[in-house]
């Protein structure tokens, strides 16, 4: 994948600015969704780009898929002996079983209310909705399309000889010819290939593997989540945050607050060491981490260094005032009736500079301010990131320097 590849030349000419937070084209962040692969088993591929149905576009081009994939507008999933989970920015996911296709038609936004339109062209996938307000969240399969307004699950299996939709939660709007059946929770909706009858009603067949494996993610999901969210003091969901409880800790850093590393982290762990950067349509080089908890570390706050508290450690968003820091300096609170803003996306949340003729990036401080010298500085810049065939390196600072 070439245009996953950091290469320091073009780096180098993109980024001639000192201590840009963002690098590349930005786009206005509130018109980009954010949506990330966040689960891979076996042997998942995405195509950034098909025409017409992708199971019949020759000239489509399959990549492996990783974790942390962000997911745009166009693209593809597609497992073989493998499956995968996608997670959207208000905690809907989709999961998919082996063998399966799912496009992503139409991922945009209107005054503020996202459209999300999913084709899944074969196979077998569940969805776990969560709509907010006036968002529309639909799912065609074969020769229907569901319709979930409310918080639902359901499954839909799309093969040659028809298809199926089983909702397990809620209730969905199944569309077919332009009729609106109302499904409940514990019945079926099956279409058989060519047949112009009513389509068939019925309860729930008994769950299977994958029936059970999807419950299983929600529920782990759903308790992590919970968990982690404790400590950012923030009202509300950003995708992500339940893998920092599944696969680190948080600890008291003193007057910093909680902060968060992953297990195993050692005195001399730094957190831009196992990922490569992307070329994202939307937002321009973005970090794709190829950590299992490499989404919202890299996306949302900011890193803090202390070595009484073993080095480099993640300050999530969600503190009034600060935007960063779990309960805060001196675990400081908002005042009563005030929110704290929303967590905000980054592409990457690092600082890019310029070092004797060198391009590296410095972890993002949870203050940092554009234009500004970074926080983070005198604790030395990371050069060669992401390069394939190079580790990354430690270039120290002077004291003073900007």
């Amino acid at each position: 994948m070439t245009s996953r590849k950091l290469i320091p030349l073009i780096l180098a000419l993109l980024l001639l600015a000192l201590c840009s937070p963002v690098p590349g084209a930005m786009a206005d962040t509130s018109h980009a969704r954010i949506i990330r692969l966040s689960l891979v088993q076996g042997d998942v591929r995405f195509a950034s780009e098909t025409h017409g149905d992708p199971l019949a576009d020759s000239n489509a081009t399959w990549e492996s898929a990783s974790p942390n994939l962000p997911i745009r507008q166009g693209y593809v999933l597609s497992t073989d002996n493998g499956r995968a989970a996608v997670e959207f920015e208000n905690g809907t996911m989709a999961f998919l079983k082996e063998h399966t296709v799912l496009e992503f038609y139409d991922l945009s936004i209107h005054d503020d209310s996202r459209t999300t339109r999913l084709i899944l062209r074969q196979g077998t996938a569940s969805f776990s909705v969560n709509p907010a307000g006036s968002e529309y969240f639909s799912v065609t399969g074969g020769d229907f399309t569901v319709e979930a307004d409310t918080r639902s699950t359901f499954r839909i299996d799309n093969f040659d000889d028809g298809s199926t939709v089983e909702n397990l939660k809620g209730h969905v709007s199944v569309l077919r010819d332009k009729n609106s059946t109302r499904l409940d929770k514990g019945h079926s909706f099956t279409v058989k290939t060519g047949d112009n009858s009513a389509p068939v009603l019925a309860n729930l067949a008994p769950e299977d593997d994958f029936d059970r494996w999807v419950a299983g993610r929600v529920e782990s999901l759903s308790t992590a989540t919970t968990a982690a969210l404790q400590y950012t003091g923030s009202p509300y969901y950003a995708p992500g945050f339940a893998d920092l409880y599944t696969y680190g800790a948080f600890s008291n850093c003193g007057s910093y607050g909680y902060g968060w590393r992953p297990f195993g982290a050692g005195l001399g762990w730094s957190p831009f060491t196992n990922g490569q950067w992307f070329m994202d349509p939307s937002f321009g080089w973005t970090w794709m981490s190829y950590q299992p908890w490499g989404w919202a570390p890299f996306h949302y706050g900011g890193w803090l260094f202390d070595n009484s508290c073993g080095g480099w450690f993640y300050s999530p968003p969600g503190l009034y005032g600060y935007g960063s820091y779990p309960g805060g300096i001196g675990v400081r609170r908002p005042p009563k009736g005030v929110h704290p803003p929303r967590p905000i996306y980054h592409p990457v949340t690092a600082v890019f500079v310029r070092q004797g003729g060198t391009t590296g990036i410095v972890p993002m401080h949870p203050l940092d301010a554009k234009g500004k010298t970074p926080l983070n500085l005198e604790h030395g810049v990371l050069s060669n990131v992401g390069t394939r065939g190079a580790g990354s390196q430690l270039i120290s600072v002077g004291p003073g320097q900007k």
